[in-house]
């Protein structure tokens, strides 16, 4: 939906605002990288739930691609996209939802780490005729889900789903502990660790009969500094595609890679704090604070210009619903934030900020902006 450049200034603020200059060249890079490394890359939806920032991730429609709710699988199929691996552990009162999508000729597969919900899956499956799509999910840094991936519950599993009637697809794990690095080797470390844990669990696999074609990696840290992908068939991640100020402290990103940010207003001062106030609470910005264990603390975001050059040191401190307090160092006073002046906050975590959004805002080149709507609910 496109819209006038020059209305970027008069927009109800506040609104979410992705740079589309920056947005494509986090896009070429890691597909580029990863297809170097002979490898398919499987974007992560989840960040923006777009179909229009679909079309620039995925223009083929056939390509693989992660989804973290149902609705997204949804909407994508509806879309045109065929080939969608939902990345959130399956349970029974969503079966028939997952069976719509097969049914509609959708490449849709399901992840599990039980053998209860194997269990539940084949049942269902025998008894609709539908023929699910299973990749099981390996534990490779104890970080949440999964299975270790020396578990015989995996061979189990395996076996189990192989016998009755559905398709052992792959393994998947997710280096979330990778978010936890304090440096670029131990990211690397951690890419290392999340390989060999998939790579173990499908050899398992095999060994025991069973096919097991695809062995699926993946986290934005991990996916940009893993070097060595032998027996690896896809990886996966999603806020690469705008980046934020957690990727920023990992090393991960630069800040000019930083394609997503918060347009706000200022509202108002308390001069004798030093305070400045604006119209971006967390109903805006989230209540994330993944910045907060770090070795920089951004608040709840960073500052910046409306041109996007950002204030050093300056940050959102703290957030009411629709208020947002921004107490200055020494280094700055309230005059240089006029009333009714606008601002751009960059997010710590992407995919929280843009979560607090129905549409967003993508300024495409110095004239053009266009609408963008998410996909919303589960």
């Amino acid at each position: 939906m496109p819209v006038n450049q020059n209305e970027l200034s008069t927009q109800q603020t506040p609104f979410l605002l992705i740079d589309h200059a920056r947005f494509m060249r986090n896009l070429t890079y890691l597909q580029q990288r990863i297809s170097e490394r002979g490898c398919a890359l499987r974007p992560h939806l989840k960040t923006l739930r777009s179909v229009d920032a679909a079309h620039d991730m995925l223009p083929n429609m056939n390509s693989p691609a992660t989804v973290s709710t149902l609705a997204e699988a949804e909407a994508f199929a509806d879309a045109g996209y065929t080939d969608l691996l939902y990345a959130v552990g399956i349970t029974s009162n969503k079966l028939e939802r997952a069976a719509a999508l097969i049914k509609r000729g959708i490449n849709f597969h399901i992840l599990l780490d039980s053998l209860e919900q194997a269990q539940a899956v084949t049942q269902f499956g025998q008894k609709h005729d539908v023929v699910f799509s299973v990749f099981i999910e390996i534990d490779s840094d104890g970080h949440r889900a999964g299975l270790a991936p020396n578990n015989p519950l995996i061979v189990e599993i395996a076996k189990h789903v192989h016998a009755n009637g559905a398709q052992l697809t792959g393994v998947m794990t997710h280096a979330g502990g990778s978010y936890s690095s304090d440096s670029v080797d131990e990211i690397r470390a951690a890419a290392a660790q999340e390989c060999e844990a998939a790579r173990n669990a499908a050899e398992a696999i095999r060994a025991a009969g069973v096919p097991c074609p695809i062995v699926s990696v993946g986290s934005t840290p991990t996916a940009h500094f893993a070097e060595d992908f032998t027996g690896i068939s896809e990886v996966r991640a999603g806020v690469y595609t705008t980046f934020d100020l957690v990727m920023l402290n990992l090393g991960v990103c630069s800040l000019d890679d930083i394609a997503m940010s918060v347009v706000t207003t200022v509202i108002g001062h308390n001069k004798e704090k030093n305070w400045v106030l604006i119209d971006a609470g967390w109903m805006a910005l989230s209540r994330d604070r993944g910045t907060a264990s770090q070795r920089i603390d951004y608040g709840y975001g960073l500052v910046c210009k409306d041109s996007g050059a950002p204030y050093e040191g300056v940050c959102v401190t703290s957030v009411n619903q629709e208020h947002g307090v921004i107490a200055l160092p020494a280094t700055h006073t309230v005059n240089e934030f006029p009333i009714g002046a606008q601002l751009r906050i960059l997010p710590n975590h992407a995919c929280a900020t843009a979560a607090m959004h129905q549409h967003y805002m993508v300024l495409k080149n110095t004239d053009e902006l266009e609408v963008w709507p998410r996909i919303l609910g589960w």
